[in-house]
């Protein structure tokens, strides 16, 4: 059989088998987990809570954040979720937030952060896994 008649047999094959499991009705589709963030939504509506909204358009903010994402990114060792996190400047104060691996990880992030901003100038509000 040749490749592509071999490709469009399984196209068809595939799509026979989507179509006969929505056929038969949402008890043959596999249900997703629906993910709950809900504790992550109602601590990000507390009133003290710094958000990405938060952050500053000024210039000097701006290039604070930048500097502060590059130098997170740059380091290989992280992990994707270190590289992700929110970092919000506001005149000159940085806040670190979201989920890290580990204390390891969320020490290196804002060490990072202090070496750019200033010790007293990073608030570390980052979570490593299972906090």
């Amino acid at each position: 059989m040749n490749r592509r008649i071999l490709v469009i047999t399984l196209s068809f094959l595939a799509c026979g088998m989507v179509t006969r499991a929505f056929a038969q009705g949402p008890s043959a589709v596999p249900a997703a987990t629906a993910p709950d963030n809900s504790g992550i939504n109602t601590r990000d509506r507390a009133s003290n809570a710094m958000t990405a909204g938060e952050q500053s358009g000024s210039k000097g903010d701006l290039k604070l954040t930048a500097q502060i994402r590059r130098a997170i990114v740059k380091d290989k060792s992280l992990s994707m979720l270190a590289h992700n996190v929110k970092i919000i400047s506001r005149n000159g104060e940085v806040t670190l937030r979201g989920p890290v691996k580990s204390e390891q990880e969320k020490t290196t992030v804002a060490s990072k952060a202090q070496a750019i901003a200033g010790t007293d100038r990073v608030d570390n509000r980052l979570e490593a896994a299972g906090q």
